[in-house]
């Protein structure tokens, strides 16, 4: 089982800024943003929305992978994940799996019942859209040239049981 820690630090956000930017999977701006948001939780706390699972390398100086999400407002169990990523040194061991269900239990914990995520349409997006179908998300929506031209937005849904904890 893998140790997860919840509370954002100051240093995580340039470790979520190096992580995201190594991945090779975010754009200068996403890595910004990605970045942008632990800062947010570590000015606003809950009031940001925004939510995390960190793994931290057993000697504490590196970030192995993260997500970030939070409730959608408005709606009585939807949730996103904005944000999931894995140092490409750790991937294919299991560690994103792990992050996506304890972010999940962690949802199911705060009555989520709904987990959506976007992602791009190219195919450099395919091992994140195969990643999602492997862990039980459905494509429900394809938005063609959402991002740019060529780079549609894909949307995937998964259903987890609300917990009774």
């Amino acid at each position: 089982m893998t140790g997860f820690r919840t509370d954002a630090e100051r240093a995580d956000v340039a470790r979520v800024e190096r992580l995201t930017r190594v991945t090779g999977f975010f754009n200068p701006d996403e890595v910004r943003i990605a970045a942008e948001l632990v800062d947010e939780r570590l000015t606003k706390g809950k009031a940001s929305g925004y939510e995390f699972v960190f793994v931290d390398a057993p000697d504490g100086d590196e970030l192995l992978a993260y997500s970030c999400y939070g409730p959608i407002d408005g709606t009585q169990r939807s949730w996103d994940l904005f944000w999931i990523a894995v140092q490409p040194h750790a991937q294919g061991r299991g560690l994103g799996r792990e992050v996506l269900r304890e972010t999940e239990r962690r949802i199911a914990l705060a009555g989520g019942g709904l987990v959506w995520v976007e992602t791009g349409g190219k195919a450099l997006y395919q091992p994140t859209r195969a990643f999602y179908e492997r862990c039980g998300y459905v494509e429900e929506a394809r938005l063609r040239d959402f991002y740019a031209p060529g780079d549609a937005k894909v949307v995937y849904l998964r259903e987890i049981a609300a917990s009774s904890d």
